[in-house]
C-alpha cells in the first residue's frame, strides 16, 4: 500500500472534497492545486498519474490534525468536525438530486408531419461510376 492509497482511503472515509483538502494543507502552509490532488487521486495506470510523496502525505495529515482537532487555543471535537461535514456533504447531494431530475418547462414537442419517409435502403443508392485512374501497367522486369 504508498501513500496514493492511503490519502485516497481518508478522503473516502472522511468524505472531504478536493476544495477542503487544499484548505487542509494550507493549514500547514503548504500550498497545492486541485488539479495536483487529481493526479494523485488517479489510476497508476493512467497516463497523468502522479506519486504521491511522503512530504504531501505528511503535509495533509498534519493539517488533518488541526482541522479536526484545532490548535491549543482554539480546541475543536473532531466528532463534530466529523459530523458537521457529513451533514453538509448529505446536503449537497440532496441539492443535487432535487436539481437533477426537474422536466424542462420550455419544452415543446414538435409537430407530427404527414409526409412519410421511405426507409433507409442501401442499394437504392445511386452508385457513382468507378473511374480508372490509373492504366493497369505490365512490368517486364525478366521475372515471371
Amino acid at each position: 500500500m504508498n501513500n496514493n492509497d492511503i490519502f485516497k482511503k481518508l478522503r473516502v472515509a472522511l468524505q472531504l472534497r478536493d476544495d477542503q483538502i487544499v484548505e487542509i494543507m494550507q493549514l500547514v502552509d503548504f500550498r497545492i492545486s486541485a488539479a495536483e490532488l487529481g493526479a494523485f487521486f488517479r489510476n497508476a495506470d493512467h497516463p497523468k498519474y502522479m506519486d504521491c510523496g511522503d512530504q504531501v502525505l505528511r503535509n495533509f495529515l498534519n493539517g488533518l490534525v488541526i482541522h479536526l482537532r484545532g490548535t491549543k487555543e482554539d480546541p475543536k471535537n473532531a466528532m463534530d468536525v466529523i459530523k458537521q461535514n457529513q451533514a453538509e456533504v448529505k446536503k449537497n447531494v440532496s441539492e443535487k438530486v432535487k436539481t437533477e431530475f426537474k422536466p424542462k418547462t420550455d419544452f415543446k414537442p414538435k409537430p407530427k408531419t404527414n409526409s412519410k419517409k421511405k426507409p433507409f435502403n442501401p442499394k437504392d443508392k445511386k452508385q457513382a461510376p468507378k473511374v480508372q485512374v490509373v492504366e493497369k501497367v505490365k512490368f517486364k522486369n525478366g521475372k515471371k
